[in-house]
């Protein structure tokens, strides 16, 4: 089989003499009270069964850029695809792994590991930081802009006027459309995988039911709409949850994928929240479900704006992605394996036709 590697980084540790209630000393002593890393390796594990024709595949990387909260530690590969190649797909940390494989090749497979580092995030949004970086505004103005699926006038900004109605500040407005999508919406178990987001459907047919990258998408357009950058974040759950059950997967996460949300506030920065998992705690968190006033869905509902349990791997914030090589219409984000053989492509969100699996398990490193 061949083999090969990339987008490896390396981390780097220094130590030395620190005196008491030195600079030095008190940045150590700050860092102590912070979230603690964990490393953990995800890998996905692909074979395309029947395959006719030049068949291709599209896997999702982890965020090609390093954060605050999560360290990429590299990725390999091992299989028999004829290409295989790292291709970014924006310049906001977007990438995947593209393979292709000749008529010839009559069992197509592909392994990919990635490792990576997270840490749970926590923002005080009752205490300004002192500084936190400021973004780009051509970033800014590019998480403000209309997709297919969440277009940000007709019934999205006449829904985001009648939320917001009478506020200012960006905090006020941010919190407000939180509420009013926690309070509005359910977690449709019917729905298949994560859901479309496709926001513009839901509000004309006064149905908001769906799951995580409906409900998150809602808040996303109604933001946006607002006049706040937001961001919709795609990844996989790679662990349990150390507060709420539903809210965690570990060993075979293959159907864990789950999307998450982000605002950029003035005073804060980028400032994660999840009213999705607030609607998934309250149907799952318990048999039978849970009222949205239980205090088990108060508790999730008060974390989850401004912050984030990183049992998680972060893939990308990308929309109407048009995959390289494809004779498929633009996805409406990758957050599954993806592929396509002569006949046309392949189910992604059912893993026994395609034939992927994906595990995860923590590192001691």
């Amino acid at each position: 089989m061949e083999r090969s590697d990339f987008l490896r980084h390396g981390l780097s540790f220094s130590a030395g003499l620190v005196l008491a209630g030195s600079p030095s000393a008190l940045r150590l002593a700050a860092q102590a009270a912070e979230p603690k890393w964990r490393a953990f390796e995800v890998t996905t594990k692909a074979e395309i069964l029947n395959p006719s024709g030049i068949v291709r595949a599209w896997l999702p990387l982890p965020l090609l850029v390093d954060t605050d909260y999560f360290k990429r530690l590299g990725d390999k590969w091992t299989g028999n695809p004829s290409v295989a190649r790292v291709i970014h797909g924006d310049n906001y940390g977007f990438g995947m792994l593209y393979l292709e494989w000749p008529p010839s090749e009559k069992a197509p497979l592909v392994e990919l590991s990635s490792r990576f580092m997270t840490r749970d995030r926590v923002i005080d949004l009752g205490k300004k930081p002192r500084y936190h970086p400021a973004e780009h505004n051509a970033v800014l103005k590019h998480f403000l802009q209309s997709t297919r699926f969440i277009p940000t006038s007709g019934i999205v900004a006449e829904t985001a006027r009648g939320v917001t109605r009478g506020l200012e500040h960006d905090e006020d407005k941010a919190r407000a459309i939180y509420e009013w999508v926690v309070e509005n919406t359910f977690r449709d178990p019917k729905v298949r995988g994560c859901g479309l987001g496709n926001i513009k459907a839901m509000l004309e047919a006064r149905s908001l039911g769906g799951k995580c990258a409906d409900l998150n998408a809602l808040y996303v357009g109604l933001a946006r709409s607002a006049g706040l950058p937001a961001r919709d974040l795609y990844g996989l759950r790679c662990a349990s949850s150390e507060e709420f059950n539903c809210l965690g997967k570990n060993g075979d996460i293959t159907k864990a994928q789950h999307c998450r949300a982000e605002v950029y506030l003035a005073d804060y920065g980028w400032v994660p929240l999840d009213p999705a998992d607030v609607r998934k705690v309250a149907l799952e968190e318990k048999p039978g479900g849970l009222t949205i006033e239980d205090p088990v869905v108060k508790r999730a509902r008060a974390k989850l704006f401004g912050a984030w349990e990183m049992n998680y791997l972060p893939f990308n914030y990308a929309h109407d992605v048009r995959l390289p090589h494809s004779h498929m219409e633009p996805i409406p984000f990758l957050m599954y394996p993806q592929a396509e053989v002569a006949t046309g492509p392949r189910d992604s969100l059912d893993p026994s036709s395609f034939r992927y699996t994906i595990e995860s398990h923590e590192l001691n490193l």
